[in-house]
């Protein structure tokens, strides 16, 4: 979509505050990018694991084995769970920062649901905590504890869709004027095929942490199992990464046919293609460590599913970064050139400021006008013209808007609001007395 084409729809286009940025742009980008990655992957780590977790403790109900180990992954997804907040306040702030109009646009849009993020997880992380330390008092009852878990899951698989849809409506202003709430941006054409392989994400990554988790030397396997041994836990883990991994190429796939574009050039392609293919090549080699018959030959494919992994991951942030610039730019280049008019003619206005009121001379000429005349130029005069935009409208426009409701425009000028998204809000003047304000208006409704 062009920008005359942007001009020509319904697309908001708001006026930005021409700030500088606290860094250089590029240094933010950066920071955006890896702090991202960072925080993305103990939030992967905390979902993934809470969803292992309840999954082990159900089949803990026949096997203890089973409840162990889902109280060992338990005990990691409270501390990823801390990881996840405190390494998620600077690509917040970055992106607030870079794109501060499309970010505060996209929640406002979904409204209720966004301000919901900060109960939701609260509740969600007071329920991993009650979920840990209550794991032996609640022995007995073993259904409300797993109950407990199960709330929190749910919680879990909720706030990153809200974070999902809002990170993706702030990429397509020209579906705001669509959008009537959270539902409505959630049901764009590539939300939940992201979502998906988000979901399958959350699973590699828990996997491969599993096997490394297990593997440690120092890990009392021995002493904390019954029947599952350290191979029995990796080939776990293993399982986990190598569904996940399917995920994701399968969604993946759905995500790039879904996704606009608007946003998509060589280089965002090739990055999302080079990505796929790390994919690939992580499924193989952990299908390889889930088929050996030997710990040695599934120890041996541990670094190379975990390099690929993180090969994606760093790819995947990088195609992000980049599509998003490419799907705003032009956008973007809109709100500048808006910005830029407000400025020039805000500074003309000030420029040519009338003199104050003191200066104004009552001109006995214009009769029954006078007294409306010279209160218009000292009051007026600075942000309209008689029959040409200035910063506000025109007097000629005005006069036919009120043309017969005298009482309507004297209680504007006193008390005004916003009505045109194009026109900076009018200041109110209060200050004026009621017989001001009919001269005023009187001086506007005879301007033909």
């Amino acid at each position: 979509m062009d920008i005359n084409l942007l001009q020509a729809s319904n697309t908001p286009v708001p006026r930005d505050l021409p700030l500088d940025l606290p860094l250089p742009e590029w240094l933010l980008v950066t920071l955006l990018v890896l702090s991202f990655l960072l925080h993305i992957i103990f939030v992967k780590l905390m979902v993934g694991g809470s969803i292992l977790t309840l999954f082990a403790e159900i089949k803990g109900l026949r096997n203890n084995d089973y409840d162990v180990f889902a109280y060992e992954i338990a005990k990691t997804v409270t501390v990823n769970k801390s990881m996840a907040v405190v390494l998620g306040v600077a690509p917040l702030l970055s992106i607030n920062t870079l794109y501060t109009v499309y970010f505060y646009s996209a929640n406002a849009l979904t409204g209720l649901a966004w301000f919901m993020i900060i109960p939701l997880v609260t509740i969600a992380f007071l329920l991993t905590y009650l979920h840990k330390y209550t794991w032996k008092a609640m022995v007995n009852y073993k259904c409300l504890h797993i109950s407990i878990i199960a709330l929190a899951v749910f919680i879990f698989l909720i706030v990153p869709t809200i974070f999902l849809t809002n990170v993706n409506l702030m990429l397509f202003p020209e579906r705001w004027a669509y959008i009537k709430g959270f539902m409505s941006a959630l049901i764009l054409p590539n939300v939940l095929p992201r979502y998906m392989e988000f979901l399958g994400a959350c699973l590699t990554v828990t996997g491969i942490f599993i096997v490394w988790y297990n593997g440690r030397k120092s890990y009392p396997v021995g002493r904390l199992y019954q029947t599952f041994n350290r191979n029995t836990l990796k080939r776990m883990g293993y399982y986990v990464t190598t569904f996940g991994l399917g995920l994701q190429i399968i969604f993946g796939i759905v995500v790039m046919i879904s996704l606009p574009a608007k946003g998509i050039n060589f280089e965002v392609l090739e990055l999302m293609v080079f990505g796929g293919i790390m994919l690939f090549v992580a499924l193989w080699f952990s299908w390889k460590a889930l088929s050996a018959d030997s710990e040695q030959k599934r120890d041996n494919q541990f670094w190379k599913v975990m390099t690929s992994i993180l090969f994606f991951i760093l790819v995947y942030g990088g195609s992000r970064q980049l599509y998003r610039e490419q799907a705003l730019h032009k956008h973007r280049d809109l709100i500048a050139a808006k910005t830029e008019a407000f400025e020039r003619l805000s500074k003309a206005a000030r420029e040519h400021q009338v003199d104050d009121g003191t200066n104004v001379e009552v001109d006995p000429a214009l009769g029954d006008l006078a007294q409306g005349t010279a209160l218009f130029k000292q009051n007026c005069a600075s942000c309209h013209k008689e029959k040409q935009r200035l910063v506000g409208p025109p007097v000629q426009e005005m006069a036919k808007i009120y043309y017969g409701n005298e009482e309507g425009l004297k209680n504007w000028i006193k008390v005004p609001g916003k009505k045109r998204a194009d026109f900076p809000q009018m200041p109110g003047f209060p200050q004026l007395s009621d017989e001001e304000l009919t001269e005023i208006t009187k001086y506007v409704l005879s301007v033909k």
